[in-house]
């Protein structure tokens, strides 16, 4: 395992859902010490509900400061100009960034620094902490997402790749679009926070109170609703069996608030991953509603890996990077489908069929995958003289008491 190392790491959201990003540090912080820049500069908002909300979250996060959620874990919301197309912009993000991280690493001890980076477009960086490896954590099409530039998305994230030293993929297409950009390319599905989620399986892990009182069989989501779920195959499950309560729980993008209510539909909302294996415990069916388009084309479910380690059979649709598992996961791409293979599902609640599936990802814990991620970083280290150009953000400018970030 990785050890001994000051870890840059750019991701969005540490307040989000945890997601592979959030459980690969989790787990690196273990050895060594994590600063995560919450980035959030890949696309121009606009004015619309949900990223008013997003601005003042992070305006809030920037009066904060440095926030530690652990020992070795700090968070950092540094001031950002979110106006991606724009180069005055980039070089202003970098000396506001550059200078907010160097800060950090000041006050840490002194280390070899690696840069891990879960967003596509931060080769500005490379370089600007003498760091000995750049890590590019690809777990999505970026240029798929809404609102986002799809051409300049994948020239910046072509411009990482180019500087990276490794380049790793969680689904087979995100891998056979890459390997051909750069000779260390490697697919590593993403892990499962296993001894957590187990817990949907013990006799004491109490079913919170929300959905305790629905109705039985219960066919849940849990996850960001956002724009690549398929919101109508939902409904219409519900529709086709009234006597099932269909939960979803997680965040929705404001789009889908004018959706059908119906009475067995429950919109239950965010809820602390803390609680989910007491809301995996009441699921009879986990769902992965995906519409097929190419942003989940390329997508690897991690909801996946954690229903089926809370021993939940799983109705998804079809999508390269999941698998039909007899009497454990079920594909299914239309309503129809959908139900009659919930009802198969069904067949294969036992307690004894949930604790044989929660067994098998055992051998997907994130523990594993983080060992596979460590050898294959630690030979591709650069030695001392072969590092990337500096930055030109100096680590001593951070000294200068006009230059610190609020």
């Amino acid at each position: 395992m990785i050890s001994g190392k000051n870890i840059v790491c750019f991701a969005s959201g540490w307040e989000f859902h945890p997601t592979s990003k959030h459980h690969v540090m989790r787990e690196l912080s273990r050895e060594n010490n994590i600063i995560w820049v919450n980035w959030h500069c890949s696309r121009r908002p606009t004015l619309g509900i949900d990223d008013l909300k997003s601005i003042l979250l992070r305006l809030k996060q920037i009066r904060q400061g440095p926030r530690q959620p652990s020992g070795s874990i700090t968070v950092l919301t540094p001031w950002q100009i979110p106006l991606p197309e724009s180069r005055l912009a980039g070089r202003l993000n970098r000396a506001l960034i550059g200078r907010a991280v160097h800060q950090v690493l000041q006050k840490l001890p002194e280390r070899p620094v690696q840069l891990w980076s879960f967003a596509p477009d931060v080769a500005d960086f490379v370089g600007c902490f003498n760091e000995e490896a750049v890590i590019y954590y690809c777990v999505d099409a970026f240029g798929e997402f809404s609102g986002y530039n799809r051409a300049l998305i994948e020239r910046r994230e072509r411009e990482l790749i180019d500087r990276a030293n490794v380049v790793i993929t969680t689904s087979p297409p995100l891998y056979d679009s890459k390997r051909s950009l750069h000779p260390n390319v490697h697919l590593i599905e993403h892990g499962v926070d296993h001894q957590h989620l187990a817990r949907a399986l013990a006799d004491e892990t109490a079913v919170p109170e929300d959905i305790a009182r629905l109705p039985r069989p219960i066919f849940g989501f849990v996850g960001v609703v956002g724009d690549w779920v398929d919101v109508q195959l939902v409904t219409e499950l519900a529709r086709r069996r009234p006597g099932a309560s269909v939960v979803m729980i997680g965040p929705r993008s404001a789009a889908f608030n004018s959706i059908p209510s119906l009475p067995n539909l429950h919109w239950l909302g965010p809820r602390d991953h803390r609680l989910l294996p007491g809301y995996l415990k009441s699921f009879d069916v986990g769902l992965i509603p995906f519409r097929q388009v190419p942003l989940t084309h390329n997508a690897n479910p991690i909801k996946l890996y954690e229903y089926l380690a809370a021993g939940v059979p799983t109705v998804s649709t079809s999508l390269p990077a999941v698998k039909p598992i007899p009497g454990s996961v079920w594909l299914a791409d239309d309503a129809a489908a959908a139900a009659d293979c919930c009802d198969q599902a069904l067949r294969h609640n036992t307690p004894a069929e949930r604790a044989a599936r929660s067994r098998l990802m055992l051998a997907h814990s994130w523990v594993q995958r983080l060992e596979e991620l460590s050898e294959i970083v630690t030979q591709a280290i650069e030695p001392v003289g072969r590092r990337h150009d500096a930055c030109p953000v100096h680590p001593a400018e951070t000294r200068d008491p006009q230059l610190q970030i609020a």
